[in-house]
């Protein structure tokens, strides 16, 4: 298992859990812009 700062400075990818749509923000989006679902950091391991 790898630490990872589960707020991270500077750019990061997320992607959409519904769609798949990947964004790059500096900030945790709480929803995609295309479909509204959820986001996850694309850095965090699922579990």
């Amino acid at each position: 298992m790898r630490d990872v700062d589960p707020e991270p400075t500077g750019e990061t990818p997320y992607e959409c859990f519904e769609c798949g749509n990947i964004i790059i923000a500096e900030n945790s989006p709480n929803q995609c812009p295309d479909c509204s679902g959820p986001m996850r950091n694309r850095q965090m391991p699922l579990e």
